[in-house]
């Protein structure tokens, strides 16, 4: 449990995106992976080496509002820092010893989530096809009819 759990989260994580409209998903993720990257400032127990992660971080992110495959980057170097943090610093959530690894799991997840283009998985579970256009809330026979140019 203590790897499929993360498994989850990360794919609970990727349909609740998948809520936000592009190109907001896009632009909130890449804040979602900055506060990541900051997630050990306040305790982490590796000192100066929090900040230098944190400005890597910060970069990365910033380059991610405009770049699926930046925030992807982003999520798997804090998988990275997760395992140091596992191995040699403190956990993530303080009273959670296993906390990082578990970040560490949830993570890569997330990454080939964002890798894919941070695609809407809602979109997948109705059964569109990616290259379809998404569903109106129009009634089938209205929105017909408007897209063949009678509306």
């Amino acid at each position: 449990m203590q790897y499929i759990a993360p498994v989850f989260i990360g794919l609970l994580y990727a349909l609740l995106m998948s809520l936000i409209r592009e190109p907001h998903r896009r632009r909130f993720n890449a804040i979602m992976v900055g506060g990541a990257g900051a997630a050990y400032l306040s305790g982490g127990g590796l000192g100066g080496w929090e900040f230098a992660f944190t400005v890597v971080a910060t970069y990365v992110a910033y380059r991610g509002l405009e770049s699926w495959t930046f925030i992807g980057i982003g999520w798997l170097l804090h998988t990275a820092w997760d395992i140091v943090h596992h191995i040699k610093g403190n956990p993530i959530v303080p009273f959670a010893h296993g906390s990082s690894l578990g970040c560490a799991v949830c993570d890569p997840v997330i990454a080939l989530w964002c890798f894919r283009g941070g695609p809407s998985l809602l979109r997948f579970f109705r059964g569109e096809r990616p290259g379809e256009p998404a569903a109106t809330a129009l009634p089938g026979s209205l929105s017909a009819g408007r897209s063949a140019g009678n509306g």
